[in-house]
């Protein structure tokens, strides 16, 4: 396998007037320059170290969730369970009855026991009445601590009560209830579930209006909704606001953005993209890598495309260059029927053209430098075929 110090020094021409150089120095792919717009491009790969990888597929990037979730909210019909009808009778006995605070434990045991709707809303009912008599009796004006509101979100996610679960996210409500970036999460990772955009609107409008701070975590499960929807225009709106806010992505967000630019052959998005990634990070990420290498492909540059799979290959660890090999076949085999579907009638012939043409000369590049690569081109062939 051809070392990568042999790109020391060289350098590529690219053609596009918007496209500057890739050079090569030292072992690192430096920035692609000379683009409209006064931003550069492709940030280094550096081969004196491994490749930044968060383990993640760029092609999906999933979110964990650590609880099964409700497909649905329960009905009325279901009824409060037995546990939770004697916790909130022993809890308003305590206060109404006994004017006394009730023990912590039976408002933990009813958040844990909830099963439905019904149980839900005696829990809120109790959750009330305990505000109350902190506020009156004992004069205490916080409200319940944050981890106590987490889990009450949790719960509402949980047996499906997802308009209590919004209750969670209110700045002025009258549970005694925190809102957070994490309970506003937990609705997101149920919305990231079901595939359910319209969840996901709502909950970031809720949390937008009751001024919580977006978070990392936060991109990386409505950019995920986003991209599994397909649905492009939502990514632009909610990505334009999280770089408004200043939120630092994390590689997972880069590589789903990135992504999603690349399987609509919008090259000059993916330039933008790389630019805002390059500015928070030195390394790419296997995925976002990959996303760059596709962008020259749609730009017509496919040994610009080879140079840059080459220094991936070399920048990465021994047990991880495999990866490398699974990703171009999903270059070859997936990505050119991607772009294609997200074309206009019309210009799907030539697009398709296009793409096979530059993938036959970006591979021929990597074997003429001696990469060892094992691809099924002839999945190539059905770029062109849906067109025909």
């Amino acid at each position: 396998m051809q070392n990568i110090s042999r790109l020391v020094n060289s350098s590529f021409r690219l053609n596009s007037k918007r496209c500057g150089i890739v050079k090569f120095s030292r072992g690192e792919l430096q920035h692609i320059t000379g683009y409209e717009g006064s931003y550069s491009a492709l940030a280094s790969l550096r081969s004196a170290g491994p490749i930044q990888d968060n383990g993640l597929s760029m092609r999906c990037c999933p979110i964990l969730l650590n609880a099964s979730y409700s497909s649905g909210a329960c009905t009325d019909e279901d009824g409060p369970t037995d546990t939770v009808k004697e916790l909130h009778a022993k809890v308003l006995e305590s206060i109404d009855s006994k004017r006394t605070m009730a023990p912590n434990a039976w408002t933990w045991s009813m958040i844990h026991n909830c099963k439905n709707r019904e149980d839900t809303k005696l829990l809120f009912e109790a959750l009330e009445k305990l505000r109350r008599f902190r506020m009156s009796n004992l004069r205490i004006h916080e409200n319940f601590n944050c981890h106590l509101c987490r889990e009450v979100a949790k719960s509402c996610v949980r047996v499906g009560a997802l308009d209590y679960g919004k209750k969670t996210l209110w700045k002025h409500n009258v549970y005694g209830l925190t809102p957070s970036v994490a309970s506003a999460h937990h609705l997101l990772s149920h919305a990231k579930l079901h595939n359910d955009t319209a969840l996901m609107e709502e909950v970031m409008k809720l949390v937008k209006r009751n001024d919580l701070p977006l978070q990392p975590g936060t991109a990386d499960i409505v950019f995920s909704i986003c991209h599994d929807t397909d649905n492009w225009d939502l990514l632009s709106k909610y990505s334009k606001r999280f770089v408004k806010a200043g939120v630092k992505l994390h590689k997972a967000a880069f590589e789903i953005w990135m992504n999603f630019a690349a399987k609509r052959g919008d090259s000059q998005k993916i330039w933008e993209i790389e630019e805002l990634r390059s500015q928070s990070m030195k390394q790419h990420s296997l995925g976002t890598a990959i996303a760059c290498t596709e962008g020259l492909l749609l730009e017509g540059k496919p040994v610009e495309a080879a140079a840059v799979i080459q220094v991936l290959n070399e920048s990465l660890p021994d047990t991880r260059r495999g990866s490398v090999g699974v990703e171009l076949q999903k270059l070859v085999s997936e990505w050119p029927l991607e772009v294609i579907r997200h074309q206009k009638a019309e210009d799907r012939k030539a697009v398709a053209a296009a793409l096979r043409s530059n993938v036959l000369v970006m591979v021929n590049s990597l074997l003429n430098t001696g990469l060892q690569v094992n691809l099924n081109i002839e999945d190539l062939r059905k770029a062109e075929e849906i067109t025909s």
